[in-house]
């Protein structure tokens, strides 16, 4: 399907040195941008008048997934973090070995009444990552990298199994969607300095190739649900 800019995870740890960022920033790189893809409207959907829901996302770096929803009208809140295994293990260093359990995640915390989880799950499946690809994300590899929904009630559960039956009938994308739902699985916050990375550091390498394009995709074919003003943990905080 859609492919990014090759920096790996290793050379995102350390794409701060002066060394690194010249090199991508040399001509000789070309960048191969990341397209969104138009999909329809989930024909299922969740039906709440709740004043707020959460949902928990994972599809590869957190970073981006977390600058594309802080900029989803309907979104009170979206912070970086790890679902899927232990708590004593919800660390970036432990997580990075990719045998935990855990992917880096992203839990949305949403008014229902202005975005409905069938629709955030459009904009997940479309443009916040590529959901065919299984236990990577673009240059990101193993597990910890795998397109997950982590349900936190059975009526998203059922909105997603159906929203994906209903994709892979249609045939959206050139391969089946490999997304698995896991419910019933706790989320622990990641660390300060990955909150709000993507707005943070918008010149980063890794940021540049890989995540700005999915928030101009999201501009662009979402322009009803997009606010060009993000909402921050800096500001929202990072919740329960």
């Amino acid at each position: 399907m859609r492919r990014a800019f090759p920096l790996s995870k290793s050379l995102r740890t350390f794409a701060g040195s002066g060394l690194i960022v010249a090199a991508l920033a040399s001509s000789t790189i070309i960048a191969s941008a990341q397209e969104g893809l138009k999909i329809p409207a989930p024909a299922v959907d969740e039906k709440s008048s709740a004043a707020t829901e959460t949902a928990i996302f994972a599809g590869g770096c957190f970073w981006g997934v977390q600058g594309v929803f802080q900029h989803v009208a309907g979104v009170d809140n979206a912070v970086s973090g790890y679902a899927g295994g232990a708590k004593d293990t919800a660390s970036y260093e432990t997580v990075s070995g990719g045998r935990t359990g855990h992917a880096e995640s992203v839990k949305v915390t949403f008014d229902p009444r202005k975005v409905s989880y069938g629709h955030l799950l459009q904009i997940y499946f479309s443009v916040a990552h590529d959901p065919t690809e299984l236990n990577r994300q673009g240059p990101d590899t193993g597990t910890q990298y795998r397109s997950t929904l982590f349900p936190t009630n059975a009526e998203q559960a059922r909105v997603a199994k159906a929203y994906i039956e209903q994709l892979n009938k249609a045939h959206i994308y050139n391969e089946p969607i490999v997304t698995t739902i896991e419910p019933n699985k706790p989320f622990y916050p990641a660390e300060g300095y990955h909150q709000d990375f993507l707005t943070s550091n918008p010149t980063y390498p890794y940021i540049v190739y890989n995540d700005l394009p999915k928030i101009e995709n999201l501009k662009k074919m979402f322009a009803a649900d997009y606010r060009a003003q993000p909402v921050l943990v800096a500001k929202a905080g990072i919740g329960n």
